[in-house]
């Protein structure tokens, strides 16, 4: 700051402020490098703080003569102080801002449009760039069926009145079309929109490409021309009537008929020829002999005499005629013609069957001259030419003297016996005669169930499902039974067929004699009952689980809990009773003196005072309590209760440690007793005894005693008090207290003197 003096040596200087205020200006956030930003310099103008010599009168005092005043005269002269003022100032600064046109958004120019860009963004002053679909100046026109993409400046490409997008061109297809122009249609078994739907349409129907629909191939009919042509009808839509007669079937697209059999023709009007049969008459007929064929189904109808699918084949033996079913009745070995029946007699014979015998009976040859070798009654016939013996029915040989061979019979004993299961055959009748077990005509039958024996008779006497022969009764026991009737079970420790096998279960376990499966007894188990229960499980099977709070498990077989030690009840639930320990509290304790026993391990647990491991000694002196653990403080030969460690006091004395004596006038134990002393005596606090004081006596020192001085009583001489000596010599006795008995010496009357020395007074006399 300017003095005063050199603003008088310079009194036209001005100072500026070293502050200015200044107007606040706007800064602008602009990007100066946007194209869209425009700059120019503007002035302003801003208020400063000037400093300046502002001039003041200064009075002041010089020495003087001026006597009145004290030799002090006033004086005055101009000084200079700074001042401030202040004043404004033009200045310059480069603004920017959006170019016409544009507006500031988020430090950024951004064009301005006059009308709102509706479907599309304002990119140029007034200017929209259209989203693709719309056009106009506000992008608020959608393009036209025609047009897409943006203004609508592209044309649609779309065929078939497809759908054209606005804003991607691509083509939206009508149903029934397809390709990026809508251009094809829908490929085969395609159809609707997009060619999605699955054609329906059967039997090579076509699909219509738009709406599906089948448009059927000749001869098929229905929705999905899935049915062909009902009866009667062929053809495009079935329109057509079919022309076939007796039944003949019209094809269904083509209507050529298909003629049942015997007819043939393109309309089946005409029946087969001779020789033909069957569809159109299509096959040729096989019959031999004359034999004609039928034209519907070839089956063939044979002449007289012959037989076979083809007629092929005579009549068998036996039969002529139509068919073959009439008879023959020709005998003794005459043949009989297959067409007509007519016999043809063997040499000896004659008659229109054959039946009359040129020789007598009983002889034969060309004179008959020779007699039959056969056995008459077993003999039908002896040949008239030959003597050949024809048996009768049972009998075979030469000369029909043999049976039959067993499963032969009848008529020379050439047929065969149907009899089974080594059944008898009757050689006449060839009837079955059944052997034991079973029945029927041919002995197929076996007995049934609880029946045996000839013609399964006999009832079966088998028990416990076993099996009866049916030939002889015997049973066939089931595994675990034996005995002729199966009424036996298997021995114990043998099972299965004839209880042969042998059990193998262990530890009492019971066999099933049926099939040898191990019943275990109760706390076993395993296949041959070998294992013990699994921990925790008991019974049969070791199916019950033990219940059991604090044991060792259970008892396998019982499942009697196997209580741990210090616990017992059905559930080893109780603890011990007193006196007992061990395992389910077996063992009676032995701890003496009150003390308690562990339940599990028997161990003493001693009352206070006793030691021991049966607590049988007390503590030792000068210690009491649990374990003998604490100290006695019993004095003065006090005696401690090895307990509670209280003390017994030692007579004469009290207090929770006997270090208390007997108050004045109490003796003996605990201080109960009262003293009996009289006249002054000391009272032992141990005995009571009392301790007369110098001139008493007794038992109590209740009686007076007399002493005496020099052999004389003290009494007054003169002047002098002739006092009483004490008689006690030495200290106290028996650690008796000593009592004070006082002595009574020579002095002056009325004068008292001295004390006592070694029991004596022993203060000097005057």
């Amino acid at each position: 700051m300017a003095t005063a003096s050199s603003l008088l040596r310079h009194p036209g200087t001005l100072l500026l402020a070293v502050t200015c205020c200044f107007l606040p200006h706007y800064v602008s956030s602009l990007n100066l490098e946007d194209p869209n930003v425009c700059s120019h310099w503007e002035s302003y103008s801003v208020t400063v703080q000037e400093s300046y010599a502002h001039p003041f009168d200064q009075v002041y005092y010089t020495s003087c003569t001026d006597i009145l005043n004290w030799f002090k005269c006033t004086r005055h002269r101009v000084s200079y102080r700074t001042a401030y003022r202040r004043g404004d100032k033009t200045m310059y600064r480069r603004k920017s801002q959006c170019c016409p046109g544009f507006y500031e958004s988020k430090e950024t120019c951004v064009p301005h449009c006059s009308e709102k860009c509706v479907h599309g963004r304002c990119v140029a002053p007034s200017t929209c760039q259209c989203e693709p679909g719309w056009g106009g100046p506000d992008c608020s026109s959608a393009c036209d069926s025609n047009h897409w993409g943006p203004h609508c400046s592209n044309r649609c490409q779309c065929k078939n009145s497809a759908l054209c997008n606005p804003i991607t061109g691509a083509c939206i297809c009508q149903s029934g079309y397809r390709g990026w122009r809508c251009e094809e249609i829908c490929g085969a078994g395609s159809y609707g929109t997009g060619c999605q739907q699955k054609c329906l349409c059967q039997n090579g129907a076509a699909c219509h490409h738009v709406t599906g629909e089948c448009k059927c191939s000749p001869g098929y009919t229905g929705a999905f021309c899935e049915d062909r042509c009902p009866p009667g009808k062929h053809g495009q839509q079935c329109e057509e009537r079919c022309p076939c007669q007796n039944g003949g079937v019209c094809h269904h697209v083509t209507g050529e008929c298909s003629c049942p059999a015997a007819w043939m023709g393109t309309v089946c009007g005409q029946p087969c020829p001779e020789g033909r049969f069957g569809r159109n008459c299509s096959q040729e007929c096989q019959c031999h002999h004359g034999g004609k064929c039928s034209s519907s189904t070839g089956q063939c109808l044979c002449s007289p005499g012959y037989t076979g699918e083809r007629c092929q084949e005579e009549c068998p033996v036996g039969s002529f005629g139509v068919s073959c079913r009439q008879t023959c009745r020709c005998e003794n070995g005459a043949k009989c013609y297959h067409i007509s029946g007519a016999c043809l007699c063997e040499q000896g014979y004659t008659g229109e069957m054959c039946e009359v015998r040129l020789c007598p009976e009983g002889h034969y040859g060309l004179r008959c001259d020779r007699k039959c070798p056969c056995h008459t009654q077993n003999t039908r016939s002896c040949h008239p030419m030959s003597g050949e013996c024809l048996c009768q029915p049972g009998w075979s040989g030469t000369y029909c003297n043999e049976t039959c061979t067993p499963g032969f019979f009848g008529e020379s004993c050439h047929q065969v016996c149907h009899c089974q299961n080594g059944a008898d055959c009757h050689s006449v009748t060839g009837e079955c005669v059944c052997a034991p077990g079973f029945k029927g005509s041919n002995c197929s039958t076996a007995c049934p169930s609880g029946t045996y024996g000839v013609n399964c008779s006999s009832t079966c006497g088998c028990k416990n499902g076993a099996l009866c022969s049916s030939v002889d009764g015997a049973c066939s026991c089931k595994a675990g039974w034996h005995g002729v009737d199966c009424s036996i079970n298997c021995p114990s420790g043998t099972w299965g067929l004839g209880c042969n096998l042998t059990c193998t279960c262990g530890n009492g376990g019971a066999c099933n004699a049926l099939n040898g499966r191990c019943t275990c007894a109760p706390g076993w188990r395993g296949e041959r009952c070998d294992l013990h229960c699994q921990d925790g499980t008991y019974g049969m099977d070791c199916r019950e689980r033990c219940d059991c709070s604090h044991a060792d498990g259970c008892h396998p077989s019982t499942g009697h809990c196997r209580c741990l030690a210090g616990w017992t009840g059905i559930h080893c639930d109780s603890v011990c009773a007193e006196g007992r320990w061990g395992p389910n509290c077996s063992l009676p304790c032995n701890c003496k003196n009150g003390a308690s026993c562990s339940p599990d391990e028997g161990t003493c647990e001693c009352a206070p005072g006793f030691r021991g491991t049966t607590c049988q000694r007390m503590c030792p002196s000068g210690r009491f309590g649990k374990n003998c653990a604490w100290g006695c403080t019993c004095t003065n030969n006090g005696t401690c209760n090895p307990i509670d460690g209280s003390c017994q006091c030692y007579p004469g004395w009290i207090g929770s440690d006997c270090s208390q004596p007997c108050p004045p006038g109490q003796w003996g134990p605990n201080c109960i007793h009262t003293c009996n002393c009289h006249n002054g005596a000391y009272c032992s606090a141990y005995d009571g005894e009392c301790k007369c004081t110098p001139g008493w006596t007794g038992l109590y020192c209740t009686q007076r005693e007399s002493q005496w001085l020099g052999g004389r009583e003290g009494g007054r001489v003169g002047g002098l008090l002739v006092g009483w000596v004490c008689g006690m010599v030495g200290g106290c006795v028996g650690g008796r207290v000593c009592g004070w008995e006082g002595v009574w010496v020579l002095g002056w009357e009325g004068v008292w003197v001295g004390g006592c020395v070694g029991g004596l007074l022993n203060s000097p006399l005057f």
